[in-house]
């Protein structure tokens, strides 16, 4: 499974689209769930969106440390904190960029499960930054957009990708 990548102009206009709801959690979706957690763990990333393998779905994984892996199908944050956390963010797509970002400290989530039964889960620190960047790729946000226009242009620049040409989330 191939985990697209902003120096190619193709997929970058991909990863900046927002991906469609799952109607229907079946065979299909359970199978690309797993390949999705194989990929991010040969990948060494902690989490995956469907965008990010070419998948317009509302679907993301998760593994943080020796816990087993989460699956996340049509997720909505139902609560955030007032506090903020910062940490150093990194994504697959964007390979051996690294910067500082601010999140809320805790969420609440929904979703889905493989199993198609529904769940919420309170969480904090890593795993609640985690969530939210994952939760961003379903809406074609990168983590680079919550950065200055002066660090953005500098990573993009480093992909080949002009800041004024930077595409839009359709």
């Amino acid at each position: 499974m191939e985990i697209l990548t902003i120096g190619f102009e193709e997929q970058l206009r991909l990863l900046r689209r927002i991906a469609a709801p799952i109607k229907d959690i079946n065979g299909e979706i359970v199978q690309l769930a797993e390949d999705m957690i194989d990929a991010m763990v040969k990948g060494n990333g902690i989490g995956l969106a469907g965008p990010q393998v070419g998948r317009l779905e509302r679907i993301f994984t998760l593994k943080i440390g020796d816990k087993d892996p989460m699956v996340f199908i049509n997720p909505e944050i139902t609560a955030t904190s007032a506090e903020l956390s910062s940490y150093e963010e990194g994504c697959l797509s964007i390979p051996g960029q690294y910067a500082d970002v601010n999140r809320p400290a805790e969420l609440q989530i929904q979703a889905w499960n493989t199993r198609g039964r529904p769940f919420t889960v309170e969480v904090d620190d890593i795993l609640a930054t985690v969530i939210q960047h994952e939760l961003d790729h379903l809406n074609g946000i990168l983590f680079i957009d919550h950065l200055s226009d002066r660090k953005r242009k500098k990573i993009l620049g480093k992909f080949d990708v002009d800041a004024e040409n930077y595409p839009e989330v359709e």
